[in-house]
């Protein structure tokens, strides 16, 4: 027997297994396209709150963009949530420092660079310090 005979009994024997591995293949590869499309689209959707939010800021809205910069901060993006949380520190939206901490805890949650994640806890040391948890501040 040649190869292409050998195919082709092979071929015949597993017809089915062939073709719902076909099935399955393209089946994960939509469902991926699918998954990377609602990404995006969801980061999308997250940019543009946080742009809304600041335009809420400079025109002197703080509880709006404050309550906006919170959507962003639990919606967990990698980028945006930790910008937020910093823009919330500077321009001192949350006197609640328990609302600060919570935040902290969501941000630290997302998966991040190591660099990103130190100076996350830096911040939230200086928030401690600040606010007279010296001792927790600096074992942080």
């Amino acid at each position: 027997m040649d190869f292409k005979e050998k195919l082709i009994i092979y071929y015949k024997k597993n017809k089915i297994k062939l073709f719902i591995t076909q099935i399955i293949i393209v089946l994960v590869i939509i469902l991926f396209t699918f998954l990377q499309i609602k990404k995006s689209k969801n980061n999308n959707v997250v940019a543009e709150k946080f742009i809304e939010a600041g335009l809420l800021l400079s025109s002197n809205q703080k509880d709006l963009a404050n309550q906006i910069y919170e959507e962003v901060i639990l919606s967990k993006n990698k980028f945006y949530s930790i910008l937020a949380l910093n823009t919330i520190l500077e321009k001192d939206l949350v006197s609640d420092t328990s609302v600060l901490l919570n935040y902290f805890k969501i941000v630290e949650t997302i998966r991040k660079p190591t660099e990103q994640q130190d100076r996350i806890l830096f911040r939230k040391a200086l928030l401690l310090i600040k606010i007279s948890k010296d001792k927790e501040g600096n074992n942080i």
